[in-house]
């Protein structure tokens, strides 16, 4: 029996999920929230920001690549996908962030 609330089916119905009513944000890192005055956009500008998100009403925030790449398509073109790509600050930043947003009631995408 599937106890998740947001998979069960009500009164003949399909399924829902959390997404199918949630305020979702995009954001692509490099031109977000610069942190450190560089000129690009980072994790930590990011993590800064996240109450702004969360007073918007912002159910989840979806992240556009920040993986390491060799940067030919945006940084689509992923190199790595276990790591940061230095432009955007260290996996530690990525683990601060995801962290800081779930204590706001934000989900990562």
């Amino acid at each position: 029996m599937n106890t998740d609330v947001t998979q069960q089916e009500t009164a003949g119905a399909p399924a829902t999920g959390w997404w199918t009513e949630a305020v979702i944000y995009q954001i692509y890192p490099r031109s977000f929230a610069d942190s450190d005055g560089d000129g690009i956009g980072d994790l930590p500008g990011i993590t800064a920001r996240l109450d702004h998100l969360a007073e918007l009403g912002v159910d989840a925030v979806w992240l556009s690549p920040f993986y390491p790449s060799p940067q030919a398509d945006a940084g689509y073109d992923v190199a790595d996908y276990r790591d940061v790509d230095p432009l955007f600050g260290r996996l530690g930043d990525a683990d601060k962030m995801i962290a800081e947003a779930k204590a706001r009631g934000l989900r990562v995408i």
